[in-house]
């Protein structure tokens, strides 16, 4: 008798009490505890059903074709013919399967074609529908209905903005309401200048001379690297960074986490910055605009408004200390006033002088009445706020001027350019000291004072770090820090709170972190 399952004869036969079946006994111990059923019956089956049977020892008979040898040609004939058989049925399957594949590919490239084009459209209309809403407040007489912002073919008409006769975009200016807001912000900040001390918690300068780097983060992409700006949210420490990658990166230092990565420009980015508490960033790009990244609940920023008032790269971004407005400064030759919460440009100023080179930074003063722009002919310009106009210039560098940083005493001025860092008396307008750290061909990238302005940091083929004086005393510089990104390039330089650490962006993807061994934690604001 032959077994149930395997149609031969069993070696340790058995049968079952239910339905007298016989079976190989290691083919109905498998199938039992797998299914615990019957494998011919369905019917539930266990190993206490199973009845070994005992029989004299087997000889299993040799099959007929085994017993010559053209038997045996036969049967692997026989083999071989169903192994081709099969071979050819997988090749085939394999040519179907590699035809869906080909055509699901296609499908897909159609689909993030498609799906990119309509995001785009999507991003305009966004864009004009901001731009029609920031223009209903507005004093100025509406528009004809020929002249309001269309959308033909996903491209946004070129009348989104009324014209003047001169034919420039036609601007509400600012207000004599906003002008007593800046003054009433400047004679606050003022007074208070007056009463502040250095703050006990600052880090002294026996601790500055300990920094070295605690970490060092990857927060852009390898194909295109390089951290061109960057900026510190004191009460929450975070930190922004702005990427040639076209990215900017919001990140946690206090984590090590990147809590969000705002895209959206087209070209590298060049300034960041926060705006209050970090509920909102701001980004400048040499795609020519400038757009307000909104916080959300869950950690992430959307574009809040696409702001495309020049018509150059735009270099530098600077908050007010109201935090109501910013400035942007462009190579276009004309800086922006911009009111944050309509995101409207309330006048652009162009400097009519036969020195009107692009700017390339931008800074305001810590009371906020005086706007310090760098220019690429290697003029500083200081404007009037208020009046919109030029009431110093400050000439002497070599190369454009790459940094721009006010001293928090209201002061001083330290300017960045190809030949160094200048630092000029705004008493007096004039330069008392000039720092060369480098040769001729390595400029100068960055110059930041600390919030409490003891200290100024510089960022070129290393990073130095100066201690304040006074106009007629020395500047020490007491910490020098090699730069460890191989590029020769530090970008950005940023004190923390308290100067308990300092920020260092390059032309690498990374931003390092230098500060005292076992306090890389959250710092004390």
């Amino acid at each position: 008798m032959n077994c149930s399952i395997s149609g031969e004869v069993p070696e340790e036969p058995v049968v079952s009490k239910k339905s007298g079946l016989l079976f190989e006994k290691r083919l109905i111990e498998r199938h039992i505890s797998d299914y615990g059923k019957c494998p011919i019956t369905g019917e539930p089956l266990t190993m206490d059903d199973i009845v070994p049977i005992k029989t004299g020892k087997i000889v299993k008979p040799r099959p007929v074709q085994a017993a010559s040898i053209p038997g045996m040609l036969g049967m692997f004939q026989i083999e071989w013919d169903g192994l081709m058989l099969s071979n050819f049925a997988l090749e085939q399957q394999l040519h179907t399967a590699r035809q869906e594949l080909s055509h699901a590919l296609y499908q897909h490239d159609a689909a993030c074609r498609v799906i990119a084009r309509l995001k785009k459209e999507r991003d305009e209309a966004v864009a004009i529908l901001a731009q029609a809403e920031r223009q209903i407040p507005m004093s100025i007489a509406a528009p004809n209905a020929a002249n309001v912002a269309a959308l033909s073919n996903g491209k946004r008409a070129a009348e989104d903005d009324e014209m003047g006769p001169d034919g420039k975009k036609v601007r509400p200016g600012i207000s004599s309401t906003i002008i007593s807001q800046l003054s009433e912000c400047n004679a606050a900040l003022s007074q208070q200048r007056k009463k502040r001390q250095i703050p006990p918690t600052l880090a002294s300068v026996d601790a500055v001379e300990k920094y070295t780097q605690l970490n060092s983060y990857p927060l852009h992409r390898t194909n295109k690297p390089g951290i061109l700006s960057l900026d510190i949210q004191y009460s929450k420490d975070i930190i922004a960074t702005a990427g040639v990658d076209t990215n900017a990166v919001v990140f946690d230092r206090t984590s090590g986490q990147i809590l969000s990565t705002l895209s959206g420009h087209s070209k590298k980015v060049t300034s960041v910055k926060f705006v209050a508490e970090g509920e909102l960033v701001v980004t400048g790009s040499a795609d020519k605009t400038v757009r307000v990244w909104q916080g959300t609940e869950n950690g992430n920023y959307d574009c809040r408004h696409i702001l495309k008032d020049h018509t150059a790269e735009v270099q530098a971004v600077t908050v007010h200390a109201t935090n109501n407005y910013f400035v942007t400064a462009s190579l276009d030759s004309t800086w922006c006033f911009y009111e944050i919460a309509s995101g409207l440009c309330l006048t652009q100023v162009e400097d009519t002088s036969e020195s009107s080179d692009g700017y390339t930074s931008a800074s305001f003063h810590p009371d906020g009445l005086i706007l310090g722009t760098g220019t690429s002919g290697a003029l500083v310009k200081i404007w009037d706020v208020k009046s919109q106009t030029n009431v110093a210039r400050f000439d002497g560098h070599v190369g454009a001027v790459t940094a721009i940083s006010f001293s928090e005493n209201g002061y001083f001025l330290a300017t960045a350019a190809q030949d160094g860092v200048k630092l000029w008396d705004l008493r007096k307008l004039k330069n008392f000291r000039t720092f060369t750290p480098y040769d001729e061909n390595t400029p100068t990238q960055s110059v930041e004072f600390d919030h409490s302005g003891s200290y100024l940091a510089l960022g070129g083929s290393d990073i130095r770090v100066y201690q304040v004086a006074t106009v007629k005393s020395e500047w020490n510089c007491i910490k020098t820090f090699p730069d460890l990104s191989g590029t020769g390039k530090a970008t950005c330089v940023k004190f923390g709170p308290d100067a308990k650490y300092i920020a260092v962006g390059s032309m690498d993807r990374n931003l390092r972190i230098f500060g005292l061994p076992g306090e890389d934690g959250p710092s004390e604001s």
